[in-house]
């Protein structure tokens, strides 16, 4: 299977679920990955933002990605989150994880330090050149401080010959029309906004990593599915379905809101690290509202 067949479609940025000591939850973390699986999602990312990468360290790090590969079995392509604002760092980490099941990296572009575009290059092309396994960048300016321009990408895509993707979360539209007319014809283009995905296929991106098909893979999953097969009008009923449900996802911070949810559906519980805390009450009330609305919705359907 081709890199382009692994990674078109629905990725969901997993999160990982804590107990009330906020330790790792394993057996709630195998049952999530069984729902995933089920749902139909097309590949898996590890330890990406909503992964709660920020938080997880050394041993706990490698041990999320050894038990995610065990438990798939090889039945979803993986993707492993590495990144950071420490170059040789990061080039590090690619060298000492045991990736072992992993088909790709998903490389956050840096954050805080507010590197200039050249810096931002030189950062992929060190990562490119250090990784053994297929790079995504991955642009989110609302959270790095940084936008990795179009030009950049660009650059990066016909440059660095390891990386074969962006995970395109700027919301720029006219930055998302220049990547996806200049590059090069085998380099994949990927949501990272799951209120943009619909409008980002349209323009011919290949899927989304998304945060809210954690709890509707299935859903979600057949949306894009439709926007790959051009079914834009079929796929937007589904879209308008999600738009209000992806609103409270980041209302007060992510992954609180996705983990909410997978609470009330009894998928995890809601516990985040510090310093992301779980939802307030008003928003808790709302997500319940929207749940049971949606949960309605899908009965009457079926029937």
């Amino acid at each position: 299977m081709s890199l382009k067949e692994k990674f078109k479609g629905t990725g969901i940025a997993i999160v990982t679920p804590f107990d009330e000591n906020r330790e790792i939850d394993w057996p709630a973390f195998e049952q999530l990955i069984e729902y995933w699986i089920q749902g139909n999602a097309d590949y898996l990312v590890v330890l990406g933002t909503t992964g709660e990468s920020a938080t997880i360290h050394g041993k706990d790090k490698q041990a999320v990605f050894s038990f995610v590969c065990d438990k798939v079995k090889g039945r979803l392509p993986l993707m492993a989150g590495i990144g950071g604002n420490d170059t040789k760092e990061v080039t590090a980490s690619l060298r000492e994880f045991n990736l072992t099941g992993y088909d790709a990296i998903l490389s956050v572009s840096p954050y805080y330090n507010k590197p200039n575009q050249e810096g931002i290059f030189r950062h992929y092309q060190a990562i490119s050149e250090a990784s053994p396994l297929p790079v995504m960048i991955y642009n989110v300016p609302g959270r790095t401080g940084m936008n990795v321009s179009a030009e950049t990408q660009l650059r990066i895509a016909h440059e660095c010959k390891n990386v074969f993707a962006t995970k395109e979360a700027s919301g720029n539209f006219e930055q998302i029309n220049q990547i996806l007319k200049y590059k090069p014809e085998s380099f994949m283009v990927v949501s990272g906004d799951d209120p943009i995905t619909l409008p980002m296929m349209a323009l011919g991106a290949d899927g989304v990593i998304s945060v809210v098909a954690n709890a509707f893979p299935s859903r979600f999953s057949e949306m894009v599915r439709l926007c790959l097969k051009g079914n834009f009008s079929e796929a937007a009923r589904i879209h308008f379905q999600f738009t209000d449900i992806i609103t409270t996802l980041f209302a007060e911070g992510s992954p609180a809101g996705i983990k909410a949810y997978l609470s009330e559906m009894g998928l995890c519980k809601k516990y985040c690290r510090l310093p992301v805390w779980e939802v307030s009450d008003s928003l808790l009330r709302k997500i319940k509202s929207l749940l049971k609305e949606y949960q309605n919705a899908e009965l009457n359907a079926a029937n």
